[in-house]
């Protein structure tokens, strides 16, 4: 037993794990130290203008980011012995992600001037694009596709502490909403500039070539697609309550939904820690796929269930004591957005760590384009008259339909692709009593 511990603690998949825990817990934890500061001291209009932009910029974040955590994280997990190709899919991405972030600074400005929350406040928007590009260049997807993530999660580690210090030392009061979302893009800055140092010391620098970036593009717009539909339920909720609702039901609503996505990522690393090993076994042994899937939905689900019923219970309490007695209407919000770490612990651990290393972006992306448009109907049709609950129960509704599509194509590729051996069957070594490999 001791030995068997010994091997586990001392495998790759558990260090890469342990090492995500480490960057989840500061991307949860610390948010949960910067968001009641911020919402005291900006009150919910101050927050809710702030949640406001930042969705916007979250936008341009998903523009630059163009699918390639998924994409490129595939790419280097099967091409990981040569540093040749390595180096190319870099310099492809980075070229890419280059073009990207100039296309979207430009849209966000444009958007900007037909707001008139954001016309008002220039200062704001500058803010949310810098922390956007910062964002949207993190290489973690280099590190995460050569399953080492240790350096580079304490190099997060290390800017995101930096940056909550900055904003409890120059975020004041309310007239501060530009530095305070300015403060954010710090982190993300030094983890960029210092993470892609250390991967050029690993791969060869490339020039970022036509056919490199072509090469990017269009192995990244599969994914695209899908995080881009994602968003419309996802990253880009507080920006379309914004168009209907006044700043503090903005306010409101991004305090609870930040909240419960924050307890739900305390689920991310086994997500993120499998997708790398699941696209390398994917083709070369579907039964040891199958077999590892089974693990991280059995832990990724009950997870989800422990952590969506304590948000339900204990949501006065969380909104009480994280943001205080003015956002009392948050608390009604919490507790609908409560079903979220169960309907997405289903969504990640039975679809995407099983469709997509598998190369079915197609199939994934119909749901999640579905998802999408059903998201922003129910929005325009409920957050008029409702506001934050309203917007609480379109997002609910999109991610229940996801998680109900997920499984229905889940179980249609078992038999597609590996006959009677699909993710939630027994293998034939485990009725026979050998061990997968």
């Amino acid at each position: 037993m001791k030995e068997l511990a010994g091997r586990i603690f001392r495998s790759q998949l558990t260090q890469n794990a342990a090492a995500l825990y480490g960057v989840q817990a500061v991307r949860k934890i610390l948010p949960l130290v910067i968001i009641p500061y911020l919402a005291r001291t900006l009150g919910p209009s101050g927050w809710g203008v702030v949640a406001f932009m930042q969705s916007l910029a979250e936008f341009v974040v998903l523009l630059i980011e163009f699918g390639f955590n998924l994409s490129a994280t595939r790419e280097i997990a099967r091409n990981r012995e040569s540093k040749g190709i390595c180096g190319e899919i870099m310099a492809g991405v980075l070229g890419a992600q280059g073009i990207l972030a100039l296309t979207g600074i430009l849209i966000a400005a444009i958007v900007s001037r037909l707001v008139p929350l954001l016309r008002d406040n220039p200062k704001l928007v500058a803010a949310g694009l810098f922390y956007a590009v910062a964002q949207g260049f993190i290489p973690l997807w280099f590190f995460q596709g050569l399953e080492r993530m240790r350096l580079a999660a304490s190099l997060e580690v290390i800017g995101r502490i930096i940056g909550l210090l900055a904003i409890f030392i120059f975020v004041r009061s309310a007239d501060d909403s530009w530095v305070a979302l300015g403060i954010q893009g710090v982190a993300p800055a030094f983890t960029t500039a210092v993470g892609l140092v250390m991967a050029y010391r690993a791969i060869p620098c490339s020039v970022p070539t036509w056919p490199l970036v072509r090469t990017a593009l269009t192995r990244g717009w599969p994914l695209f697609v899908f995080r881009s539909a994602e968003s419309l339920y996802g990253v880009g909720n507080a920006f379309i309550l914004g168009l209907f609702a006044p700043p503090s039901a903005v306010g409101y609503f991004a305090s609870a939904e930040k909240i419960s996505r924050a307890i739900f990522g305390l689920l991310n690393p086994i997500r993120e820690s499998l997708y790398p090993r699941m696209s390398s076994l994917a083709h070369r042994s579907p039964q040891s796929a199958a077999s590892l899937l089974r693990i991280g939905v059995l832990i990724t689900v009950s997870g989800g269930v422990l952590l969506g019923a304590s948000v339900f219970l204990f949501a006065p309490m969380l909104i009480g004591v994280l943001m205080g007695q003015a956002f009392r209407p948050a608390v009604t919000v919490l507790r609908i957005l409560s079903v979220l770490p169960v309907l997405m612990a289903i969504t990640h651990s039975t679809g995407l760590q099983w469709l997509l290393p598998l190369g079915r972006d197609k199939e994934v992306n119909r749901i999640i384009l579905c998802a999408g448009a059903l998201n922003v109907a129910l929005a325009v049709v409920l957050a008029p008259g409702f506001a934050q609950v309203g917007m609480a129960v379109a997002v609910v509704c999109a991610e229940l339909f996801v998680s109900v599509c997920m499984i229905r194509a889940v179980l249609r590729s078992q038999s597609e692709l590996i006959g009677t051996v699909g993710p939630f069957s027994l293998p034939e070594s485990a009725k026979t009593g050998e061990v997968t490999p």
